[in-house]
């Protein structure tokens, strides 16, 4: 067996240092002009990445889930919302929906395929799970339309301020829109991109007024709506841009103020369950503990002598 053992691992060892030798000493001009780059090799296609196969597959599968136009400008639109603009979103949401329909059954049968639970009890796991599956992207875009929603919400004080001061040094407005998303567009990526596609829709020669009604239409977010409502007036009866942009500021200003005095008002409240549930029992160990403690040591057995 050693012996064996030993003549592998010299038959190994020798086909190794043959292929080197080969590889390096006896076609050096190879080596030599793969290290100088003299001879450029023919260019390889770049491995693909898991994900990439996994969303072909998913967009193609979404060419066979049949929907209705009507359901299709919906999801379209929740899309956008969620950030979500690439031209094959649609088909890979579709397809998403096809596949984790498929894989979350596979998975919680193959969960419960072990298990001495009763088959009903077994089955309605797994139709539970299809119909999660089924349903999770629509989940997952509704929540992610709602974070980004939610950041454009907060970044949008900032953004107007930043527009009334450059409408006030005398720009324009459509120079403005192009200023704060050139300045924003770390701090708020998700409004700096709102304005973005707003330059390019007037750059592709929409009408302002257009432009400005579907920023509204693609971020659903209501403050938004209504400084698009103020610019479009302001456009359409001549008043001063500048002038307006400054009391919409006030009054989101004045409003942001309400709403925190709302949620301060609301605290004391909200505060309730958590006091009851988590603080009062702990204030009741630490301060009744004791008293129950010496009861139980010292009281009880003396009523139990006296009742002797």
């Amino acid at each position: 067996m050693e012996l064996a053992a030993t003549i592998l691992l010299f038959g190994l060892m020798t086909a190794l240092v043959m292929g080197v030798g080969m590889r390096l000493w006896v076609r050096p001009k190879e080596a030599i002009d793969r290290v100088t780059g003299a001879s450029l090799p023919v260019a390889e296609a770049p491995a693909r990445h898991p994900s990439l196969l996994f969303r072909e597959i998913a967009q193609k599968l979404g060419t066979l889930l049949p929907a209705s136009p009507r359901d299709v400008g919906l999801i379209q639109r929740r899309l956008i919302r969620a950030g979500l603009r690439d031209p094959n979103a649609l088909k890979i949401f579709y397809g998403m929906k096809i596949l984790l329909g498929i894989l979350a059954p596979v998975a919680a049968a193959a969960a419960v395929a072990g298990s001495e639970s009763d088959l009903s009890n077994k089955f309605l796991l797994v139709s539970a799970a299809a119909v999660g599956g089924f349903f999770a992207p629509n989940e997952y875009v509704r929540l992610r339309a709602r974070r980004r929603q939610r950041a454009i919400r907060r970044g949008l004080p900032n953004a107007l301020d930043l527009l009334v001061v450059c409408v006030e040094s005398g720009l324009g407005l459509d120079q403005a829109i192009m200023q704060v998303a050139k300045e924003l567009e770390h701090a708020h990526p998700e409004i700096c991109e709102e304005f973005a596609l707003v330059n390019l829709e007037l750059k592709a020669g929409k009408r302002r007024a257009e432009a400005l009604r579907n920023l509204a239409e693609r971020s659903g977010v209501e403050d938004l709506r209504k400084l698009v409502a103020v610019l479009v007036q302001a456009d359409r009866f001549g008043t001063g841009v500048a002038q307006s942009l400054r009391a919409h500021s006030d009054f989101m200003r004045v409003q942001a103020r309400q709403a925190a005095e709302e949620k301060a008002a609301k605290l004391g409240v909200k505060l309730v369950f958590p006091i009851f549930f988590c603080i009062l029992p702990s204030l009741f160990v630490v301060t009744v503990g004791p008293m129950v403690v010496r009861i139980w040591r010292d009281l009880l057995p003396m009523m139990r002598g006296f009742g002797k």
